[in-house]
């Protein structure tokens, strides 16, 4: 996925018109122009020097390799034949006869992303003859901050494009490094050359979005911003702190208008599906979502509310931020600079007063959701009980705890079949808790192999590994305050699949692999 430009948001506008896919577009327009198609074009680095960034950005246009080719001459490709205006320009800057050819926008916004950068058509000093860029800022900045400005957004944009999470903004000796957070793995961003010089700038343009105090260099600071990205509409959280260089910006991104997950989407097996349906139809208990940051609870308990969801309830949510909209449903967003705190607005957050009162509410008729940070499920039984509930309200109350974690997806476009190297895989099935068994069950598996698509890792998309925990069987040692390694044991031994075993069965189907867990 790459950042759009208006050349290539009139390719991508002409085949939804056409209602025809991109790839049967594009053969369209090389059968009418007589251009040729190049499905994986190969970088002319020569090229790349004669052209501007902001040329090659604006016109959506990149110098190519071609074997054989005729000398003299500038091989270019494009998602659209040029037009008058772009062959003016390219002579602008060249004095070799141009040679076009076709590729899918997607694939040139690729490469020039790659060649010069995320935003570099922005930052450009060598393109200041072409026409001037329309501003996308909305707040009065000088002419001469303009470029800062598009910066910024080309960087947010393409992270929304990639699917990033996160974004970070890092000083270094002498330039300015950014990264990406994609599927739980940080990933750099090639930037322009001439980054370093407008690096604090670019941290001050951030702090502007953020309402920050932009004279304040010391001190950490927090804000947020609400940014648009045509349909997409994300609350970014924005987080300073002062290094030996600079201050680094870390951003972390909540698209608002985000498809919602269902059961199935989020990975969940049928039979898994089937013991949570179950649970959810009780007309109170408390059910707890476990796991560290980022490993997709808030997209679980969604999953749930979108299950459950009827017009003869009332629900009500309590969440710092607002992920998802659910249809219907009252959701509350906390506000703690003006006291609307997750205690006084209704009672969810897991500390020791509220904790008691959420156990009340799942006694008294109220089926509640909430999360809670253990390394497994059995943990949150011992995890309210040191925080000061009664062991009874606790076995009482709580229906059902999930665990869970993301691990990576084999990306679907490389995957392949390989033998089993059955010493190496020994070797990580008993670091996991299982061994031989487990090993006798397959002979081939799935490994990454690397593509365009998942930008040569090998994964593309995560999924859910989940531990399912049904406190109620064990009432009577909960109520003992037991030691959470001990209710673990039982619960494993009345049935409970650990988190690793999810995994390993998520291995064998050739959803992910055995690194990943």
């Amino acid at each position: 996925m790459v950042n759009e430009t208006s050349r290539e948001n009139r390719f991508k506008v002409l085949a939804q018109q056409l209602n025809i896919t991109e790839v049967a577009l594009l053969a369209q327009l090389a059968q009418a122009t007589g251009l040729n198609v190049l499905e994986e074009p190969a970088i002319d680095l020569q090229g790349v020097k004669i052209l501007p960034a902001r040329l090659a950005s604006d016109t959506q246009v990149v110098p190519v390799l071609i074997t054989g080719a005729e000398e003299g001459r500038l091989n270019l490709i494009s998602p659209l034949p040029p037009d008058s205006d772009t062959l003016d320009w390219i002579s602008t800057f060249s004095s070799r006869r141009p040679k076009w050819f076709l590729a899918l926008p997607e694939r040139v916004a690729q490469l020039i992303n790659e060649n010069y950068g995320v935003g570099g058509g922005s930052l450009d000093d060598e393109g200041e003859d072409l026409p001037a860029q329309e501003s996308l800022s909305s707040d009065g900045e000088a002419d001469a901050d303009a470029a800062v400005v598009r910066f910024v957004t080309d960087v947010l944009s393409q992270a929304v494009a990639e699917g990033a999470t996160d974004v970070h903004f890092e000083p270094q000796e002498g330039n300015l490094r950014i990264r990406y957070r994609v599927d739980g793995i940080l990933i750099p961003v090639p930037l322009p050359d001439n980054l370093a010089r407008f690096q604090d700038a670019i941290i001050s343009r951030l702090k502007i979005m953020a309402r920050l105090n932009i004279s304040e260099r010391r001190l950490p600071q927090d804000g947020r911003i609400n940014f648009r990205d045509g349909k997409n509409v994300l609350d970014i959280r924005v987080s300073t702190i002062p290094t030996i260089y600079a201050e680094s910006v870390s951003l972390r991104l909540l698209n608002q208008r985000k498809e919602a997950y269902d059961m199935n989407r989020i990975g969940m097996s049928p039979d898994e599906q089937a013991i949570i349906r179950k649970v959810l139809d009780y007309p109170h208990g408390i059910i707890l979502v476990t796991g560290p940051t980022g490993s997709g609870k808030s997209t679980t308990l969604n999953a749930f509310l979108r299950e459950i969801n009827s017009p003869d309830l009332r629900i009500v949510t309590i969440e710092d931020p607002i992920e998802y909209e659910v249809p219907g449903a009252n959701q509350v967003q906390t506000k703690a600079e003006i006291g609307l705190t997750f205690a006084n607005a209704l009672r969810s957050t897991l500390r020791q007063e509220t904790a008691e009162i959420s156990i009340r509410a799942s006694l008294t008729g109220h089926l509640v959701f909430s999360t809670l940070h253990t390394n497994d499920a059995p943990g949150a039984i011992t995890r309210l009980i040191d925080m000061g509930v009664e062991p009874f309200l606790v076995g009482s109350a709580v229906e059902l705890v999930i665990a869970q974690r993301l691990v990576r997806r084999l990306c679907s476009d490389c995957a392949k079949d390989v033998p089993v190297n059955s010493t190496r895989l020994l070797t990580a099935l008993e670091s996991l808790g299982m061994g031989e068994p487990e090993l006798k069950q397959v002979t081939l598996l799935r490994e990454p192999v690397g593509c365009r698509r998942c930008r040569n890792t090998g994964y593309r998309g995560r999924v859910g590994v989940f531990e399912i925990f049904h406190p109620k069987p064990l009432h009577d040692l909960i109520i003992t305050r037991v030691s959470n390694r001990e209710l673990t044991d039982r619960a494993i031994a009345n049935g409970m699949r650990p988190l690793a075993r999810a995994g390993w069965e998520k291995v064998v189907a050739g959803l992910t692999t055995i690194d990943e867990l």
